[in-house]
């Protein structure tokens, strides 16, 4: 079975210390392979700064620009497990939480029609308080902290619409004290292991 983990960078893995890439026994979707054994095959497809639908001022972190291609590489999948929209709370972006579930609906609407994947859609971690204050402090306001609490419900609403397996994210992981954002290597195990049970439940 093959599964194709799409999200930001907390998908890819950084490291809140210092930017850094966690290695292969501290990223969630490496901790998931370990898990399932080798009947199944984890694609690793993070992005740091990635967004749903939104151009930011790096290039290529469209999350729909980059989906398609994604999934007619790594093809045949089986499961896509989607986590995006922490980087749609970006101020600039002016998004309120049912906006960037809205916006995951319409990732969800091109993976169901590019690829007969199973989908489970996550419900980012919520952003904690000092965002503001720390080092995407220029990006992220104090609504971010309150708009990602919102996630949850919002997109339980589109997995229950587009018939996806959800998870919410934020009932087994925190971000690090360090940045507000990024997952602690502990937030990193415990969502492979959350995400473990989910699949072998399949």
């Amino acid at each position: 079975m093959r599964i194709m983990c799409y999200g930001d960078s907390n998908t890819y893995g950084m490291n809140p210390l210092d930017g850094s890439r966690y290695d292969e026994n501290i990223r969630w979707p490496k901790v998931l392979q370990d898990i399932l054994g080798n009947n199944y095959e984890i694609i690793e497809e993070g992005q740091n700064g990635r967004t749903t639908i939104y151009d930011d001022e790096k290039p290529n972190r469209n999350g729909m620009k980059d989906l398609i291609p994604c999934l007619n590489k790594n093809k045949p999948i089986d499961i896509v497990i989607l986590m995006l929209g922490t980087n749609d709370l970006k101020t600039r972006f002016h998004a309120s939480s049912q906006d960037i579930a809205n916006n995951v609906s319409l990732l969800v609407d091109v993976i169901q029609k590019e690829n007969n994947a199973q989908i489970i859609l996550v419900s980012p971690m919520e952003v904690t308080r000092g965002v503001e204050n720390g080092t995407f402090g220029d990006s992220f306001d104090a609504s971010a902290v309150v708009r990602s609490k919102e996630f949850s419900k919002y997109y339980k609403e589109v997995a229950r619409e587009k018939h996806c397996i959800f998870v919410d994210a934020a009932m087994y992981s925190k971000p690090s004290d360090i940045d507000h954002l990024h997952m602690s290597a502990e937030a990193h195990r415990n969502l492979a292991n959350e995400l473990a049970k989910v699949i072998i439940s399949l």
